[in-house]
């Protein structure tokens, strides 16, 4: 079979692979981006993005509230309609052409499927058509393959259609009563989301509070607002069983405490995996890091990793227990414009710690002369790009960023 040849291979066409291929091409290689859903990644269509846009009607209508004089006048519910209407117009409900065609003009071809390894260099592609292409990198290959939802160990879970995050972002209807599954930010998101449109929802929560990856404060406050908006919340407390009635397709939700749920639907926002895990829900860091690290043991050859939010904390670890790890990507939300400086970025967003977080520093181009990459303060790291993160996996990644680190040596960096 004729293999296809570029610098660069991507696997992994989300926040991460983009931007990574994008800065390859800048720097005057070739690159390829593979993808088997959409450009763009969980982050455009089912996280962040549709995320914020469906919690910011509920905060417009709680400020509208607070205010005398506007509060008399916000008498009625959100029209869930629009609301969801609004949400899709800032995704396209999955449309990807606008960020092919980015692609496209940066000059970085997509190909659509389903990548793996297969040899040093060598990337096999199976599109959904049946068709097999092989790419080879004469650099790197890049793995930027993303997470997914991880479902908790909770008997009937699996085999009757629950929501993860993608269902809870993209429904176009809103559920009578909404059990959910974890005490995290997706959890605690879609909580507000829903609980403002009109569901009663249930959180379900095995910790004794909200958010316990972050500082305590941000958790209790969390509480105060979903408590304030009505959201019924139980800590310390499992799902245990989840069953679905054939004849009315409601849902019963069994917890450790003796308590039956009925409900419509049941979200499940446990936390996330890597797309190439086998099943093994609620792993958490340490296993995720494990997990990698036995994927690593069948490369062959040196290895670029790269992490976007939680995956930044992964790789981190993994790093540390593979020698053959040569460079770590960290992938913040936004990344500044050809020519365009950190100060400047930061410059377009009032309030932004961006620019007194990074530090211009030369090296040395592969054609001569210098270009300038940007490094992390280090005990500003955790606030500004790690805060989804415990401390002290983000101190890991703060060491293994900078310049000059004793495991690795950078060769393709994106500090932005």
């Amino acid at each position: 079979m004729e293999e296809e040849t570029y610098d660069v291979v991507v696997v992994g066409g989300g926040p991460g692979g983009e931007v990574v291929a994008d800065r390859a091409v800048r720097s005057g290689l070739t690159a390829v981006v593979v993808e088997a859903e959409a450009v763009g990644g969980e982050c455009s269509y089912r996280a962040c993005v549709p995320s914020k846009a469906l919690l910011r009607p509920g905060a417009a209508r709680e400020a509208a509230r607070s205010v005398d004089g506007a509060r008399q006048a916000v008498t009625a519910g959100l029209d869930s309609a629009h609301v969801l209407a609004r949400r899709d117009r800032f995704t396209g409900r999955g449309d990807d052409t606008g960020q092919a065609d980015w692609l496209k003009g940066a000059g970085i071809p997509l190909v659509r499927g389903h990548g793996r390894l297969a040899g040093e260099h060598r990337v096999e592609v199976s599109g959904a058509d049946g068709t097999v292409r092989i790419l080879r990198a004469r650099l790197a290959v890049v793995l930027s393959p993303g997470t997914q939802a991880a479902l908790p160990p909770v008997e009937g879970l699996d085999r009757i259609g629950v929501w993860t995050n993608r269902q809870a972002i993209t429904a176009d209807a809103v559920p009578e009563r909404l059990v959910v599954i974890g005490g995290g930010v997706v959890a605690c998101e879609m909580a507000t989301a829903w609980r403002s449109l009109g569901s009663s929802v249930t959180l379900l929560v095995c910790d004794q509070a909200l958010l316990t990856g972050w500082e305590p404060c941000a958790g209790e406050e969390v509480t105060r607002g979903l408590t304030g908006l009505g959201v019924t919340i139980r800590f310390g407390v499992s799902a245990t069983r989840v069953a679905r009635d054939a004849t009315t397709r409601t849902l019963t939700v069994e917890t450790d405490d003796g308590a039956s749920l009925v409900c419509d639907e049941v979200l499940a926002a446990v936390g996330r995996r890597p797309v190439v895990a086998t099943a093994n829900p609620l792993r958490g860091l340490a296993g995720d890091t494990a997990y990698l690290l036995a994927v690593l043991a069948g490369v062959d050859g040196p290895v670029v990793l790269v992490g976007h939010s939680y995956g930044g904390a992964v790789i981190s670890g993994a790093a540390a227990g593979d020698s053959r790890v040569k460079a770590l990507v960290y992938i913040a939300a936004f990344t500044p414009d050809k020519g365009e400086s950190a100060a400047q970025l930061a410059a377009k967003f009032p309030g932004s710690t961006l620019g007194e977080t990074v530090n211009p520093q030369p090296y040395p181009l592969s054609g001569g002369g210098t270009g300038t990459e940007l490094v992390i303060d280090q005990a500003r790291y955790h606030r500004q790009f790690a805060a989804d993160v415990p401390a002290a996996e983000a101190a890991v990644m703060a060491a293994t960023h900078g310049s000059g680190s004793s495991q690795l040596k950078p060769s393709l960096r994106v500090n932005s």
